[in-house]
């Protein structure tokens, strides 16, 4: 059984940093994709950035330049680092990892900036 724990949402102001985590616990983990999604009220979840596991990664246009996705393999932990906020980048923000084929999800973390 896969779990992922994640932390670093809160309430920041515009301009503002923050920095996500999603930890990784359960055997054997073989970890192919990892990913932090969001999803706004009223709004369909949405990609916002991935790592594959040979370290290509991809960002959405409404983020690129001001988030950085990183992860520590020895901690089976992905980051994604979130500097320059607005307050369109309000949401929940969930990660996933894809072990094998089987996608897994964080609780999601709320992470709300003020203008």
């Amino acid at each position: 059984q896969v779990q992922l724990v994640e932390s670093g949402g809160g309430l920041v102001q515009a301009g503002g940093s923050l920095r996500l985590s999603c930890a990784a616990s359960g055997s054997s983990l073989s970890i192919n994709n990892r990913a932090w999604y969001r999803q706004a009220p009223g709004k369909q979840r949405e990609l916002v950035a991935s790592i594959l596991s040979g370290g290509n990664t991809y960002y959405a246009d409404s983020v690129k330049g001001r988030f950085t996705i990183s992860r520590d393999n020895a901690k089976n932990t992905v980051y994604l680092q979130m500097h320059s906020l607005k307050p369109e980048d309000t949401a929940v923000y969930y990660c996933k990892i894809v072990v094998g084929i089987s996608p897994y999800w964080g609780q999601g973390t709320q992470v709300t900036v003020s203008s």
